[in-house]
């Protein structure tokens, strides 16, 4: 990802945040308990041990993702795996204490008191 398309699928992902980063309190619990978390490719995962009903919601929600993904790129003229990184980002910087995540195809890890490492891609933001 180049440094200029990255702030521009950057700033598009502040609008993606909202409705689609959305989940029912049982998937939020779940990532509060560490067994749902966050990746680097803009979609929720399993960490853990799941019951199929979580693990159902977490698929409608990642499609919910990737078609608000898919529009935004559309208008954009950035890849959907752009969008969806940038929005990841944003995501992974808001993380709180305790929840699971993982970059690329590392192993899953809890956030701690300090700042996660990020890709380095979101370093190109700054």
């Amino acid at each position: 990802m180049t440094r200029k398309m990255f702030f521009v699928v950057a700033a598009l992902g502040l609008a993606v945040a909202g409705p689609v980063m959305a989940q029912s309190g049982a998937v939020a619990a779940a990532m509060s308990a560490g067994t749902v978390g966050e990746q680097a490719d803009g979609y929720l995962g399993i960490a853990g041990t799941v019951g199929a009903d979580i693990r159902s919601e977490v698929e409608s929600i990642n499609i919910k993702r990737r078609a608000a993904y898919t529009q935004l790129a559309g208008q954009r003229g950035v890849t959907v795996q752009d969008m969806a990184a940038a929005t990841a980002c944003q995501t992974l910087t808001r993380l709180k204490q305790g929840q699971a995540y993982r970059i690329g195809a590392g192993a899953w890890q809890t956030k701690g008191a300090g700042a996660i490492s990020l890709p380095s891609y979101c370093a190109t933001a700054g």
